[in-house]
């Protein structure tokens, strides 16, 4: 296991942090299997309900993969095959928040992106710069994007490989909330809290619906919301909230 990922946990909240500052946090392949270690690690502890997802040091969240790691892979479908940190976060049953503390670059912004929430330092910034090198992402950019900015603002973004600042990425609904950089991880961490007070099976249900409401026919997606409502309405938590509120306390929830 890399040092250049750290992991911790503190209540109920784990903090995945890329530790390679002074290469701005880009991924290494040992950084990659560290991050699929940590993911399992949150998807098979109950106790652990909420994930916060960030960089170590000032200038970067994430610039992507170690682009002199890229070699390694000798034939083009090694490299199409590799196992992929943007899937990894995105198989996280629990919610996810990224912290983006600065540079958020090719892989790095599909890194974000692969979070539910996204909150920002004033000094980040996001870009799709691949094309610079002769390549697009690969992680999920185009699509992200084009649900997160619109078609006209993903398009300027992947063509002309060009950074926004985290003022344009909130105005265009990217991120969620910028704040100044000495309070970012504090407030990632008291969303993340806050998130984790809530009972655990109805945040994550409340997760896969949202997946669901970009992909399936609304329709479709109207019933599987429903679905997934009576699977939440059948748990010992439900129950547990209801007897809460009718005796007006605090409810105790214990994901079952």
């Amino acid at each position: 296991m890399t040092e250049e990922v750290a992991f911790a946990v503190d209540n109920a909240v784990a903090t995945i942090t890329l530790d390679r500052p002074q290469k701005l946090n880009a991924v290494t392949p040992e950084m990659t299997d560290a991050i699929l270690r940590h993911v399992a690690v949150c998807n098979d502890d109950d106790g652990i309900r909420c994930v916060v997802l960030t960089g170590a040091g000032e200038k970067a969240f994430c610039a992507g993969s170690d682009i002199r790691e890229l070699d390694r892979y000798d034939t083009p479908w090694n490299f199409r095959n590799r196992p992929d940190y943007c899937d990894a976060i995105r198989k996280l049953l629990k919610p996810t928040i990224a912290a983006v503390n600065g540079y958020a670059f090719g892989g790095g912004l599909e890194l974000a992106m692969s979070c539910d929430i996204r909150i920002a330092s004033r000094k980040a910034s996001f870009a799709a710069p691949e094309v610079k090198l002769g390549w697009i992402g690969g992680g999920g950019m185009s699509t992200f994007l084009a649900h997160s900015i619109g078609p006209s603002n993903a398009a300027l973004m992947i063509m002309t490989g060009d950074p926004i600042d985290a003022a344009t990425a909130l105005a265009w609904g990217l991120i969620t909330e910028v704040v100044d950089p000495e309070t970012l991880v504090s407030r990632a961490s008291a969303i993340a809290a806050t998130i984790a007070s809530r009972a655990p099976i109805a945040v994550e249900t409340a997760k896969l619906n949202l997946r669901a409401a970009f992909t399936m026919p609304v329709e479709k997606a109207i019933e599987y919301e429903r679905d997934l409502q009576t699977i939440c309405f059948a748990t010992n938590d439900a129950a547990e909230g209801r007897v809460a509120f009718k005796e007006k306390r605090i409810p105790v929830f214990a994901r079952r």
